[in-house]
């Protein structure tokens, strides 16, 4: 369990406010200053840097903060670890982007599943913003993820890399010949909401090139990567998928892939959990085997 005034610091890195925290705590302003001022004396070091009522963490302050984060995350799981024993169970708890989960990992999680017969599983789908909330939380033991993220917080092995191309119904018809991605500005992009890997891929290729999913005519924003196929389907518009969520569909015939002279993208399909974590050789033999 961690000492009080660490859980004052962790909300304060939460908020970056010393007022919000305070709040969120029930305590008051005056006394979130004192735990601070108790943490910085017994580490002999500054944690946060203020200017112009703008609060930011001093490089000890990071250091404090993913330490604590993890043993909070790890006295999360002993907590929980300890209630399964009495019932005599095991659990793993993890969580898996929409792609992942549906296109990616099914095969390999079959043989987990079987080659572990007294472990029960909780699997939580969401998109890589959610599934980082989640193992900052201590929800889940480990993730898999398509998105970015800050490695620095993170143990890190890749589980797969994926081609990501631009996909099309086999019957669209476009109005102008297309060679590159500014070629396609004049069409409905159908496109995961914010918080999605998938989409963080797209919008960061696209500032490469100066330009944003604004700069397309029309927007369609799904939260789900089957309705996206589907509509695709329909030529309702074109879309930027990895491969594998249509591979199905390019063997048949239904889509297309969209050559461009200037998209040539492929993507980790990253296994990660927090940092320094006590269960690190378990999480690393799970990898192993889904591996």
């Amino acid at each position: 369990m961690l000492d009080f005034r660490m859980e004052t610091f962790l909300s304060v890195c939460k908020y970056m406010n010393f007022t919000h925290a305070a709040e969120a705590l029930n305590l008051t302003q005056p006394a979130v200053s004192q735990h601070i001022k108790y943490l910085e004396e017994k580490y002999e070091a500054p944690l946060f840097i203020r200017e112009r009522k703008k609060l930011t963490l001093t490089p000890a302050g990071e250091i404090l903060r993913t330490a604590l984060e993890t043993l909070r995350n790890d006295d999360t799981t002993i907590k929980k670890r300890m209630k399964e024993s009495l019932q005599r169970k095991q659990v793993l708890t993890f969580g898996v982007t929409m792609t992942i989960g549906e296109y990616a990992i099914v095969p390999k999680l079959a043989q987990l599943i079987k080659s572990h017969p007294n472990t029960d599983f909780h699997i939580r789908y969401g998109n890589t913003q959610t599934l980082l909330s989640y193992l900052y939380e201590g929800n889940i033991d480990f993730a898999i993820v398509e998105g970015y993220f800050k490695e620095d917080n993170y143990h890190t092995r890749v589980y797969r890399t994926e081609e990501y191309i631009a996909v099309a119904s086999k019957k669209h018809s476009f109005a102008k010949s297309i060679r590159c991605l500014k070629d396609l500005t004049s069409e409905r992009l159908l496109v995961r909401e914010p918080g999605s890997g998938t989409r963080a891929i797209l919008s960061r290729v696209l500032a490469l090139k100066n330009m944003s999913i604004l700069d397309f005519d029309h927007i369609v924003e799904v939260e789900n990567i089957h309705a996206i196929v589907s509509l695709l389907c329909q030529d309702c518009g074109i879309s930027f998928l990895y491969k594998a969520a249509v591979e199905q569909e390019l063997a048949d015939g239904t889509l297309k892939q969209i050559p461009l002279s200037d998209f040539m993208v492929h993507h980790d399909f990253t296994f990660i959990w927090n940092k320094d974590s006590i269960f690190s050789a378990e999480y690393e033999n799970t990898f192993e085997e889904l591996m």
